[in-house]
């Protein structure tokens, strides 16, 4: 287990994987929130925004070896 991913002969850490899949996963669940209505509710959207993405992105580090990526 070294933590890289080979995409087409070029290594990348897992980390990036991740980061790049967590970011699509949070725009799509930013304009579920934001189509919903309940940004009403925030005060500061973009520190929600930031912490929604950190906790998909940890949930996606969690999850990886289950997904079989290994970080």
């Amino acid at each position: 287990m070294n933590g890289e991913i080979s995409i087409g002969g070029v290594f990348m850490p897992t980390i990036l994987l991740l980061a790049v899949i967590a970011s699509v996963l949070t725009m799509i669940l930013l304009r579920f929130i934001n189509v919903s209505g309940l940004y009403r509710f925030v005060a500061y959207r973009a520190l929600v925004d930031l912490c929604i993405y950190i906790m998909v992105l940890g949930a996606l580090s969690l999850l990886a070896p289950h997904i079989g990526l290994h970080p």
